[in-house]
């Protein structure tokens, strides 16, 4: 009888934040990760032993979580955690303020008390609010809190010190500091043996990637990116197809040395193919790589049906094989951006429903279905109630009581089923299946430059000691990973940006450094452009609109306050956003509502529906209030009036929501299809009007 095969991998990766010369981590994301994902992820597959899965572990990250867990990492975030708060510094009382809360404040800071109340009294003195409101106390819980907040749901549940430390709260000691600093080190020890004993009990396969997670194509050639993107500006010509082979090889032996068997898969960065590409991975040894659904979509030179999507393919040429599934892009990233929205198994339930559907017609046709599910393993997961593990244990276990269903390795799965032939794969990544992100843009092609002026000066030199061309050439290799071109452009946001574009440029300068040459001056201004953030205007006059959907007039919206989206996404690509800008106001009975949306998503606003949630600012309870897509025409709950033409104008009656005339009202809105959250404005917090009263704007 036919079946579904879910083929699950995970990606498990950071940047290498390790400078070389000094021998500090400049940025602590991967002991963080290691601390709440990567440990958590694996071994609750021990709950769900029918359920097999692969896991994608970058050759960088690992090497970090190792010294981590040998105890020899030089991390000045982790060292200030565990100070003493009476012997801090003005300089670093500030440093903690700033770096201690890089969480999402719903799931990770407001969901414990004392670090809400602490993430609540940073902003209120931040914005001027009054005196310092931190002594030594409140510091040492800020220490304690910007690290527990990141211990796995495990040790928050299982473990008896940890457990203690958030039942208290607050009030903590330096000894619960230094408590705390050696039970980091235990949870980060118990990592990679976690995956060795799974691996070796058959439960998940290793695959692994390029060892600083490059994007091979460009390294081969980089102007292939003119291929997949026609007419992109382009730096000058990167072409070291050796740096791209030896990022392979150098992964390969990584993972064989650690688990005692070379790995047979391969995601490369970021799902980034080409035909060379393809050719090293089949040469070096690798049995089996992945890519995105828009790749196939490209190569095939049509919209791929999903009946040619669910299954595997071998590509062939010059001799070489390699087998290929590409990943359903739609299904791996409502699991990545919008099942945290949703509950736990309503949302598991959501998944298996649209795979089963999905999968209807091949199963009728007599045919096996095999479905790869591919997507960053450690990212989302802050976003999800209780670190996404209701929902991956809703998720497991259905599919574990499910007959016709059942979840494979990807080499499981590439045995089950026979491969359809492919002679030619288009060179693109997982994100619109070219390389826009990492080359193109200004920034971008300033980084390629630098990095080919940096690669052609180790060439070049001479009479340096074998250790310390060694040093430079891994220099390179690192700055050849994918992450910083990651943040230059205009693609992605970070609080980290500036650190990112600091540390590379350290990496390409050490390379001149361990050369014995100076490094060129370009390396001491930064790469970066200033970064425009969302913009907020508060209304400067009352509205009274008319409810048509056109701007009637230029004075019909005069005055009213503006909410324009930041259309940037964070360490995570593929946020989707419709809405460009939000213009508001009142007329002391009303709150009324523009919403512009991006160009070019008209098409999707069929079937659309729009959530609003108003409270007064007093903190009255909030009321709901929708408004629905039907075709062209939209209908509003209750008492609302609205209407869409070029924009969607929106009249909400503030008794409606308990709002006295003339009072303060915030509000925020989101964007649902077929039961998906699709949007939401803001991403965080709300969009406030300080009084509601005519008689408070001068017109």
């Amino acid at each position: 009888m036919p079946r579904i095969y879910l083929c699950f991998l995970w990606h498990m990766h950071q940047p290498f934040y390790k400078d070389l010369d000094s021998g500090e981590y400049k940025l602590p994301w991967t002991r963080m990760h290691a601390l709440k994902d990567y440990y958590g992820m694996v071994h609750v597959l021990e709950e769900f032993p029918k359920v097999r899965q692969t896991f994608n572990l970058v050759p960088s990250m690992m090497a970090q979580v190792e010294e981590y867990a040998a105890g020899e990492a030089h991390d000045p975030f982790l060292e200030l955690a565990l100070k003493p708060a009476e012997s801090l510094t003005a300089d670093e009382k500030a440093f903690l303020l700033k770096h201690s809360f890089y969480s999402d404040p719903h799931h990770m800071i407001h969901r414990y008390p004392r670090y809400g109340e602490l993430f609540d009294a940073r902003n209120t003195q931040a914005g001027g609010g009054g005196r310092n409101l931190f002594g030594a106390q409140e510091f040492r819980d800020v220490q304690m809190w910007s690290q527990l907040a990141w211990f796995d749901e495990e040790f928050q549940e299982h473990d008896a010190e940890v457990r203690e430390w958030l039942a208290r709260g607050r009030n903590f000691t330096l000894d619960d500091q230094q408590r705390m600093g050696r039970k980091q080190r235990e949870i980060v020890g118990k990592v990679l043996p976690e995956y060795a004993r799974l691996a070796r009990a058959g439960q998940i396969e290793i695959s692994t990637t390029p060892y600083y997670h490059p994007i091979l194509p460009l390294l081969c050639d980089s102007n292939i990116a003119g291929v997949s993107h026609p007419n992109v500006p382009l730096p000058p010509r990167f072409r070291h197809p050796e740096d791209a082979r030896r990022q392979l090889t150098l992964a390969r032996d990584y993972i064989e040395q650690h688990f005692g068997v070379a790995p047979v898969g391969l995601w490369p960065s970021e799902g980034s193919v080409s035909d060379e590409v393809f050719a090293l991975a089949a040469e070096i040894g690798f049995q089996w790589t992945a890519t995105d659904s828009g790749v196939l979509n490209r190569t095939k030179q049509y919209a791929v049906p999903v009946d040619q999507l669910y299954r595997p393919y071998e590509w062939r040429q010059g001799g070489r094989a390699l087998r290929v599934i590409f990943r359903d892009h739609f299904m791996s990233d409502l699991i990545g951006f919008v099942y945290s929205k949703m509950d736990p198994a309503q949302a598991a339930a959501d998944f298996l429903s649209r795979i089963r559907e999905n999968s209807s017609a091949i199963l009728a046709a007599g045919r096996d279905a095999l479905v790869p599910i591919i997507l960053d393993g450690e990212n989302a997961w802050e976003y999800y109630y209780r670190n996404g593990r209701p929902f991956l244990r809703e998720l497991y276990r259905r599919i574990s009581e499910d007959g016709g269903m059942e979840a494979v390795t990807v080499s499981e799965g590439l045995r089950l089923l026979a491969p359809e032939p492919l002679n030619h794969i288009f060179p693109g990544s997982w994100i619109n299946a070219n390389f826009d992100v990492w080359i193109g843009a200004e920034e971008d092609n300033e980084a390629w430059t630098q990095l080919l002026r940096a690669r052609s000066t180790y060439e070049a030199a001479t009479g340096v000691s074998e250790d310390l061309r060694r040093l430079a050439l891994e220099e390179l290799l690192i700055a050849e990973g994918s992450d910083w071109c990651w943040w230059y452009g205009p693609e992605h946001d970070s609080a980290n940006r500036i650190e990112f574009d600091q540390l590379y440029r350290s990496h390409l300068a050490n390379v001149y450094r361990f050369l014995g040459l100076t490094p060129p001056e370009e390396l001491s201004r930064p790469i970066l452009r200033i970064a425009a953030r969302d913009e907020r205007i508060p209304p400067a006059a009352a509205l009274t609109p008319v409810i048509d959907g056109e701007v009637t007039s230029y004075f019909e919206w005069l005055g009213a306050g503006l909410y324009r989206v930041d259309e940037r996404s964070g360490s995570m690509h593929g946020k989707k956003f419709l809405v460009h800008e939000v213009h508001y106001g009142s007329d002391g009975a009303s709150l009324f509502v523009r919403i512009d949306f991006r160009p070019g998503v008209e098409m999707e606003l069929n079937g659309m529906e729009v959530r609003f949630n108003l409270q007064a600012l007093d903190g009255t309870p909030p009321a709901d209030a929708t408004i629905a897509f039907d075709g062209a025409r939209v209908r509003g709950s209750g008492q609302v009036e609205c209407a869409f033409a070029r924009v969607l104008e929106a009249k909400l009656p503030l008794a409606v929501a308990g709002i006295g005339k003339g009072q303060g009202v915030r509000f925020q809105f989101s964007l649902w299809q077929e039961g998906l959250p699709m949007d939401a404005v803001p991403q965080q917090g709300w969009i406030e009007l300080a009084s509601t009263n005519p008689a408070d704007f001068i017109e």
